[in-house]
């Protein structure tokens, strides 16, 4: 299986890809590519972008999107259908088990959608857990409060998506609930217990620690170490023999300025810290140049994990998906 040579994923700038991306993306060999609102026209030209990128590197290179209804949702209506956020959803459900089912059944359809225009992975299920000061900018993506409810929830989100042929991306390891601070802008710091945390924060990641791909969380876990996470070897080991995860685990966005330092160094220790790939989400060729050189190539680790991943990602199952969708239809209608 060709998986690449580069320890990355990289977004691009518009809607179509320059010369200078084709170049680039050719030479650098990324593990994949992420697609945002700034990418997606009509479904016609999201399916052509998403054939291009794959041209660039030769491959069966997976196209992954933060696709979770709601307000984190890069394809929307008119061409897609548009969603409640996660934790209403959830919320208006009767029971754990309505819940699962009317969460399972849209990542199902949302999985039709997004291979319908050669998008293969998603980032979700979101596994944190609910806090009361949660911020406003994750709180709604949650899908509850309680460890077992979430963890519940995620693997009908995963199910469905696996179902769909596409890959989940559980996020934010080892858990980003307790943050009050929006990482886009601030370096969140948890000053929970050990036991506090290992007990309500792990506990959903734990319960899905065989999914194909995570992502980390831009926070810092004081009872563990200084660091965010996503630079943090205490906290990757954490997430690799306490949590249990063994698959392929990627950065939040080295963009954000949870992080601090150039590129280069955000890259670096992300990397020396254990996290398999470099994300890059802005579409900026020059910063895109720096990423991959500090990210470098996918170790023996990081390509067997790479590999196994990207096995995980099945053809579709065969389903009705109008009859899906009146299904669902009536399930909301139940539980409104």
């Amino acid at each position: 299986m060709n998986i690449g040579t580069g320890a990355a994923i990289f977004g691009v700038a518009g809607l179509t890809l320059t010369a200078a991306e084709r170049a680039f993306f050719r030479d650098a060999d990324p593990f994949g590519f992420i697609i945002f609102a700034r990418n997606v026209d009509t479904p016609d030209q999201l399916r052509r972008l998403t054939g291009e990128l794959r041209a660039t590197v030769g491959r069966d290179a997976p196209v992954l999107v933060d696709q979770e209804g709601g307000r984190v949702q890069r394809l929307r209506a008119p061409h897609w259908r548009e969603w409640q956020p996660p934790f209403d959803t959830v919320a208006a459900c009767a029971s754990v088990e309505e819940a699962e089912a009317v969460m399972g059944a849209r990542a199902r359809i949302m999985a039709a959608e997004l291979r319908a225009v050669g998008i293969d992975a998603n980032c979700a299920p979101v596994a944190d857990v609910a806090q009361p000061d949660t911020h406003p900018f994750l709180l709604n993506r949650c899908y509850g409060r309680d460890p077992a409810l979430v963890a519940r929830i995620g693997r009908a989100v995963a199910d469905g998506f696996l179902a769909g042929g596409v890959l989940p991306v559980i996020k934010h390891m080892p858990g980003h609930g307790r943050s009050s601070l929006d990482t886009h802008l601030e370096l969140p710091v948890v000053r929970a217990s050990a036991d506090e945390v290992r007990a309500v924060d792990f506990a959903p990641f734990r319960a899905l620690n065989d999914l194909p791909m995570a992502m980390t969380a831009h926070i810092v876990f004081e009872a563990f170490d200084r660091r965010p996470a996503t630079q943090s070897p205490e906290m990757i080991r954490l997430i690799r023999q306490e949590i249990g995860f063994a698959g392929l685990l990627m950065t939040d966005d080295l963009n954000m300025e949870a992080l601090k330092g150039s590129l280069s160094s955000r890259t670096a220790a992300s990397i020396a810290a254990g996290c398999d790939l470099a994300l890059h989400c802005k579409g900026d060729l020059a910063q895109m140049i720096e990423v991959a050189a500090a990210a470098g190539t996918m170790g023996p680790a990081t390509q067997a994990r790479a590999r196994a991943a990207l096995a995980a990602r099945l053809p579709p199952d065969a389903v009705d998906i109008a009859a899906m969708e009146a299904d669902l239809r009536g399930l909301i209608h139940r539980t409104a």
